[in-house]
């Protein structure tokens, strides 16, 4: 079949790397797309909330199936604007509709699912400009830390941890009526602070039926030692050491299924994958956040552990027949760290030459901000480059993926040199 994945980062290129290898795919096709993407697919040069454009290419080109990468479009209905048109509604999408999607387009909206449906999450209110002083009051309850999160898409940067209960309060005001976040901080939803080691859970669903992924752990924080600012994800260890059997199987039974049958009872549309953001606090598991879709960077280091054809996994999302499936894992670790470029989180410059990329061995390369300029690969975004090892222990596999990445080199290249150190 003909299939098309929409996106531009690494967990595109990692999706069309898995894709190409299926002999179930005919051609596939990605839109934008990156250098990396280009090397092993047709780029197109379409906008992934550019639904129209889409749509002209999907027929033209027999396209089968569109494999939904980033959230934007998912929150934007790109699922339900395929299902009403007569002649694109026989195409599978892999992604949840537009109501399904609001577990990531809307942070008061997830923590009501979660309520209703007594999967364990922290306590939580929520607040707009005209309760900003309810909110002052609330902080005052807690203790600290303060956690506060704009309720819309922030790009993964719409979270802030604060210790000062005053600072706390400023950035209440400043998120709520300066607008700190844009639209996306109309509505802060302020929660308590759960202590513990954070994970992930992925998880891919037909809406009735689900098979869980590996987990795997990431790291947000520019500095290491998990310190500065947040970025979208430094690197990623899968699978996560301390997520035991015991642990895994309270995931299962405490959040993973009563999410899936949430969903099913709730009658909401949802074919594509549900990333759990966790936190183990004590011995038990707590949600911290959904997203809709799969995570970035940890996709670079989840999917290469799944050896099950990709392809085949979709289809059966696409008939709700999911429960036919055991997917089968490569036992050994993954572990990816992320290159980006030098003031990343923040203003960067792109457009520089990027070499190495054809010296790097026993190793998997996934371009995220990259494009090709003539003949050259150059730079283009915060997040350039991921390298994924595997090795029988993440130990061996980050010294693998960091042995590497000293022969890739750009002007102000960075990456964290401690990842794995909590575990």
């Amino acid at each position: 079949m003909n299939i098309l994945v929409l996106g531009s980062g690494g967990r595109e290129h990692t999706f069309t790397y898995k894709i190409a290898q299926s002999n179930l795919c005919k051609n596939v096709f990605v839109a934008p797309g990156n250098a990396g993407t280009a090397a092993i697919a047709t780029n197109v040069a379409i906008a992934v909330t550019d639904f129209e454009a889409i749509k002209e290419f999907v027929l033209k080109e027999k396209i089968e199936m569109v494999v939904v990468g980033p959230e934007g479009p998912l929150v934007n209905g790109i699922t339900d604007f395929f299902a009403q048109d007569n002649e694109l509604k026989k195409v599978s999408v892999i992604g949840p509709s537009q109501e399904g999607a609001r577990l990531e387009g809307s942070k008061e909206y997830a923590k009501e699912f979660l309520y209703r449906h007594r999967i364990p999450t922290a306590a939580y209110q929520s607040f707009t400009a005209s309760t900003v002083n309810a909110g002052k009051q609330f902080l005052e309850t807690l203790n600290p830390p303060y956690v506060l999160k704009a309720d819309g898409l922030a790009a993964g940067k719409g979270v802030l941890i604060l210790e000062d209960i005053e600072e706390a309060k400023t950035e209440l005001e400043n998120m709520l009526t300066n607008k700190k976040f844009g639209v996306a901080s109309e509505k802060v939803v302020i929660e308590e602070f759960l202590d513990g080691i954070e994970l992930s859970v992925f998880v891919l669903t037909d809406g009735k039926n689900y098979v869980t992924l590996p987990t795997a752990k990431d790291y947000k924080r520019i500095g290491e030692g998990d310190t500065g600012l947040n970025t979208g994800g430094m690197g990623a260890i899968s699978p996560v050491p301390f997520a035991d059997v015991d642990f895994m199987n309270k995931i299962e039974t405490q959040i993973i299924q009563p999410t899936v049958e949430g969903l099913a009872k709730e009658k909401i549309d949802y074919k594509g994958f549900i990333f759990i953001g966790l936190i183990k606090v004590g011995d038990d598991p707590k949600v911290i956040e959904y997203n809709v879709r799969m995570g970035d960077p940890e996709t670079e280091a989840v999917l290469p552990r799944v050896k099950t054809d990709l392809v085949a996994l979709f289809n059966h999302v696409s008939n709700q027949t999911l429960d036919q499936v055991t997917i089968e894992i490569d036992p050994r670790s993954a572990t990816t760290v992320m290159t980006v470029s030098g003031g990343y989180p923040e203003a960067y410059e792109k457009g520089k030459v990027i070499t190495g990329i054809d010296q790097i061995e026993d190793a998997i390369v996934f371009h995220a901000g990259t494009k090709r300029v003539d003949s050259k690969v150059v730079t283009n975004g915060g997040r350039v480059i991921a390298v994924t090892s595997l090795d029988n222990d993440f130990r061996e596999a980050l010294k693998k993926s960091y042995r590497n990445i000293e022969k890739l080199h750009f002007d102000k290249m960075y990456y964290r040199k401690d990842l794995g150190f909590d575990l």
